[in-house]
């Protein structure tokens, strides 16, 4: 990760350049395909997505093809995730949309199962991450990381990938999925991939599509408001500078700022001092009208 640093993925369309890949709904075909390949030797890289795709998702399958001899995306919005009715219904489905732009990497399997087939039954699993989810997303949106667990653990004992890759705009998310992995002996690799933005500094998102032009065109407030956090680091200190963000956005008339933290990268805890050791991330999440937007920048202190 980089603070302050926008990486910009610029993507287009080549209809003459078409991969092969295949579209698979049933769990016992994928891994009939799998351990074919498996068989051979070759590595599998995993990129688990909701839909709704863009060039930061894309960043992640071109980064899976890097490390892997076969990429596998898979398309499914998972219901245990989401707290709030509304939002899983507003989430964007666009799989024929999805379908074609992943024609064009590296992805050679596309998953897209029913809810049915992930959640035969239903997953009464509760995770206890500690810590780690008692801050920020898991304060705002109880329950939350627990389905985000219980699908990303199905979804790697139905894929079992060498490697799996996350974008780090869902920080957090990393952290949990980690601990996880960890918590249940997953032999895989978790990949954090940066942030991919828009040209005006706007973290890529598949919510990003929801908002109307208006909210669009003050959305990218957040991002150029955290990247002049990371200049003022050290000279405000951690609770004067986590005021300054938050009525910095506020001032915009479209945004308002549910939190923002500054946290240890890896304990995920708030911190009370630049002198103290290790790497600090600022953490935002912000209401643009009623769609809910986060973005995250690495303090160098």
């Amino acid at each position: 990760m980089n603070d302050g640093f926008v990486l910009i993925y610029l993507f287009t369309l080549q209809p003459d350049f078409l991969y092969k890949m295949q579209v698979i709904k049933e769990i016992k075909e994928l891994r009939s395909i799998l351990d074919e390949k498996r068989g051979k030797g070759l590595r599998i890289g995993f990129v688990p997505t909701m839909g709704a795709l863009h060039a930061g998702h894309l960043s992640l399958v071109t980064e899976a093809g890097n490390q892997s001899d076969v990429v596998v995306v898979s398309i499914f919005v998972n219901p245990t995730q989401f707290n709030d009715k509304a939002d899983l219904e507003r989430y964007p489905r666009t799989l024929e949309a999805d379908v074609l732009l992943l024609k064009q990497t590296p992805c050679e399997l596309v998953f897209v199962p029913e809810v049915d087939e992930i959640y035969p039954e239903p997953d009464t699993r509760n995770f206890n991450f500690g810590s780690l989810e008692q801050v920020m997303e898991g304060q705002f949106r109880p329950g939350h990381f627990n389905g985000v667990a219980q699908v990303v653990s199905r979804l790697f004992d139905i894929v079992k990938p060498d490697k799996a890759f996350f974008g780090m705009k869902d920080f957090q998310q990393v952290a949990i999925i980690k601990a996880m992995v960890k918590m249940l002996g997953i032999p895989v690799e978790i990949v954090p991939c940066p942030i991919v933005r828009e040209n005006d500094g706007l973290a890529m998102s598949s919510r990003n599509m929801l908002l109307d032009p208006q909210q669009r065109a003050n959305a990218p407030h957040i991002a150029a408001t955290l990247f002049e956090a990371v200049t003022k680091a050290g000279q405000l200190s951690v609770e004067e500078l986590k005021k300054w963000v938050v009525d910095r956005v506020n001032e915009n008339p479209y945004l308002n700022t549910e939190y923002f933290e500054i946290v240890d990268d890896e304990t995920l805890q708030p911190v009370s001092s630049w002198e103290q050791r290790g790497a600090k991330v600022g953490c935002i999440a912000v209401h643009c009208g009623k769609i809910r937007l986060i973005d995250n920048v690495v303090f160098n202190r």
